[in-house]
């Protein structure tokens, strides 16, 4: 039981949290700590550099200084050096990307309230809208995954498999990453047309050309292609509802083959469906922007599995940011 006891305080702080979140997102969207780097510069320097009103400028340098996102010593600021590190597009853990999809997430989250009336999505173009969207949704899952894929390759044991397919991969990450840490295997990423570009730029910088290929395709509409004896489901079943999540399993176990390793990686709740807390908020985010989208429970993720034909099905002992979580089963 929750036995929580609130005050006023409390609950105008969450009421207000978003007076943060949109000073973290206009100093990220004006590029404010790439522009700093590893220097001290004043307000009006900075300003003149990025063309942006002074006065207006020192306030957001002095907001993010109270956030303790900037340093300020007299009339300089500096960036923090884990700040830099994930906020300054000279970095290679730069996660601002992602911080950009949440900006172009917040205004269907200011109508919430409209989507629990009628049920029914208030946002239609956050991910895949135009380019900035679509670089801001890509790369800010890439930059995420960066973090995650490599320990999640040297956890799950892919050295007796010969061809994985990562669904809905996107940029390829995790494709990559098992291909580095297993030398003979190969990889397909199945995704959307437009996801192609960054995916064949992402492969190119690891130099595995010539071991992951993309195949088009709708996973909804289409069949899918090639035959595989392992397959990966990252962040793909959040996104559909139980129908389409069950038809998305049974078109993957259709082309695997007998044997073969399914793993699914999402935010998992749990199986009273109130708790981790934010699989419970992506719950909310999927109501905004998909018909039927949702977080799902670990019981629900395995059931899905048997019904698809999946047997020895378990979550394996991996907990990655955001409280998200792998269930395994074989075909």
């Amino acid at each position: 039981m929750n036995t929580k006891e609130w005050n006023p305080g409390q609950l105008l702080e969450i009421s207000g949290y978003y007076w943060k979140t949109c000073t973290l997102h206009a100093g990220v969207k004006l590029d404010l700590f790439t522009a700093i780097g590893k220097e001290q510069i004043k307000a009006g320097d900075m300003a003149r550099q990025l063309d942006v009103d002074e006065r207006a400028l020192t306030m957001l340098l002095n907001a993010l200084a109270a956030m303790n996102l900037l340093e300020k010593t007299e009339e300089t600021y500096a960036n923090l050096p884990a700040v830099e590190t994930l906020l300054s597009k000279d970095s290679p853990q730069y996660i601002g990307y992602m911080i950009m999809h949440h900006h172009h997430l917040v205004e269907s989250w200011f109508h919430l309230d409209e989507a629990v009336n009628t049920g029914k999505p208030v946002r239609t173009s956050a991910s895949l809208g135009d380019e900035e969207r679509r670089e801001s949704f890509l790369m800010g899952m890439f930059n995420l995954a960066m973090g995650i894929a490599p320990g999640v390759a040297k956890q799950i044991g892919l050295s007796n498999r010969r061809h994985l397919l990562d669904l809905g991969g996107g940029p390829g990450t995790y494709a990559i990453h098992f291909c580095v840490e297993n030398p003979s295997l190969k990889a397909t990423i199945y995704d959307l047309s437009t996801t192609r570009p960054f995916a064949e730029r992402t492969i190119g910088k690891f130099n595995l050309s010539d071991r992951i290929d993309f195949l088009p395709g709708d996973y909804l509409k289409d069949d899918i292609k090639g035959r595989y004896d392992a397959v990966w489901l990252s962040h793909v079943l959040h996104g559909e509802g139980p129908g389409d999540c069950q038809k998305i399993l049974w078109k993957t176990v259709s082309a695997m083959e007998p044997g073969g390793l399914i793993m699914i990686h999402d935010f998992v709740l749990n199986d009273t469906m109130d708790s981790p807390l934010f699989p419970a908020l992506f719950s909310l985010n999927m109501l905004l922007g998909t018909p039927y989208g949702q977080a799902y429970s670990e019981k629900q993720i395995m059931e899905m599995l048997a019904e698809a034909g999946a047997k020895e099905i378990q979550r394996i002992p991996f907990q990655g940011p955001n409280d998200s979580g792998i269930v395994t089963g074989i075909i």
